[in-house]
């Protein structure tokens, strides 16, 4: 196939509609009929159905569209990748982050990287757990910073910047208030508040419903926003589990932060990992340089 049969197949398959499709390709109409005409010689059945109301695309035009789609943006990339070696870095990168101390992270790695790229500027946006990865997937965000896993198979995850010790977060008038640390089984003391629209594997990873003796872990009421979880925890509606760096950044006075027990293998609470992540295929030579530059001044060094 060549560039501009690849190219009309992508748009009509976009546009269903063959006077829009040869608008945005600056053809004719006609152009555009006779290069699916050849496709559709070449694959050996039809790609599109066609009436007068309608085109759409046929079980072979669909497949043919989500295996040729995601490599062709793959080529276009590629050869943006080696442009932008060629001609220096350059642009605005979008970073959004999820916690404080990865935004402090941002700062720091983007005031390096616009020294040594001076056409390239980093603009940094805090996003709340849900929210992060639907602006990734809507291109309003280049990469992100945030505690694992991604929320998706759709993205790319970069190599791990922090890895911090987990805490549960309890109401201060709670009786495990008072202790110095908590083990695993403590968490199904209080039910667990969550953040509301993330996926079923981050809830799992970070919010468990069983501890390792068997206990359950009830669910709490959900929240959008990392402040309004803590609220909740302050108002008594449950407990949480964060990185125990939170504590640093965010102390009230109604919540506590337990560390949880180092008591390997039995009762080890896993830590909280953070890594930059980003839409797959969408990578530029600008992420990856700025990928490098937040694994040297981060704690994984």
């Amino acid at each position: 196939m060549e560039r501009h049969e690849i190219e009309t197949f992508l748009t009509l398959a976009e546009e269903l509609h063959f006077t829009r499709t040869a608008e945005r390709l600056l053809v004719s109409p006609g152009r555009v009929s006779q290069t699916i005409k050849k496709l559709e010689r070449q694959v050996g059945g039809a790609l599109f159905e066609r009436s007068n109301r309608r085109v759409a695309l046929t079980p072979v035009g669909r497949e043919l569209h989500a295996e040729l789609r995601p490599a062709y943006q793959r080529v276009q990339q590629a050869f943006a990748n080696a442009s932008a070696v060629c001609r220096g870095l350059g642009g605005v990168l979008r970073v959004g982050f999820s916690a404080p101390w990865c935004g402090d992270l941002i700062v720091r790695a983007g005031e390096e990287f616009s020294a040594r790229h001076p056409r390239c500027t980093v603009e940094f946006h805090e996003v709340t757990f849900s929210a992060a990865f639907t602006a990734l997937r809507a291109d309003a965000l280049d990469l992100l910073i945030k505690e694992l896993p991604a929320d998706g198979a759709e993205f790319d995850v970069g190599p791990l910047l922090f890895s911090e010790r987990r805490a549960l977060v309890v109401p201060a008038s709670h009786h495990l208030a008072a202790q110095e640390a908590v083990s695993q089984e403590d968490t199904a003391l209080l039910p667990l508040i969550t953040p509301a629209g993330v996926s079923r594997e981050f809830l799992d990873v970070l919010y468990p419903t069983r501890t390792p003796g068997g206990r359950t872990v009830s669910r709490g009421p959900e929240a959008v926003a990392w402040q309004e979880i803590l609220s909740l925890v302050g108002a008594g509606r449950g407990a949480t589990t964060v990185s125990m760096r939170a504590a640093a950044y965010h102390g009230r006075p109604d919540v506590v932060y337990l560390p949880y027990d180092y008591a390997p293998p039995v009762d080890y609470a896993p830590p909280v990992d953070y890594a930059p992540m980003w839409l797959r295929g969408s990578e530029s030579a600008e992420l990856r340089a700025f990928v490098g530059i937040l694994l040297e001044f981060s704690d994984m060094r």
